[in-house]
């Protein structure tokens, strides 16, 4: 067995797109900015994100169909220096909930949220430091 991705399922498919895209620099397999799919990617690794269009899915599950509250997903991103990420992403228009801050004496991590409420954790793990 292989985890593929973790997907998303998102209502506002295009803001969504933007942010993993644009404001989290992940590579988008195919460019779909409309939807209802699309798969992204670190420069890194082979663990992937993906999105999917709420209202297709709830063709599928019409348990779906309703409106998705609360915090629903915690999607990690491993970086090797916080700060300048942090730096990065926030001139490109993310906002941080918390951080960077140490989590434990092996991390540091930054919490912000996805245009749909998805939290986003970035993760330093200290120990990878020379």
């Amino acid at each position: 067995m292989e985890l593929a991705q973790v997907r998303l399922l998102v209502t506002d498919f295009a803001a969504c797109y933007r942010f993993y895209a644009d404001v989290l620099g992940l590579k988008p397999q195919s460019g779909a900015t409309g939807g209802p799919y699309e798969k992204f990617s670190p420069h890194t690794g082979s663990a992937g994100i993906a999105l999917q269009d709420r209202a297709m899915m709830a063709e599928v599950l019409n348990e779906l169909g309703e409106t998705a509250t609360g915090h629903r997903s915690l999607v990690v991103l491993r970086v090797d220096d916080l700060d300048a990420y942090v730096s990065q992403i926030t001139a490109r228009g993310a906002q941080l909930l918390h951080g960077p801050a140490p989590m434990t004496d092996r991390m540091r991590v930054a919490h912000l949220k996805d245009p749909e409420g998805n939290l986003v954790e970035l993760q330093e793990w200290l120990l990878l430091r020379g």
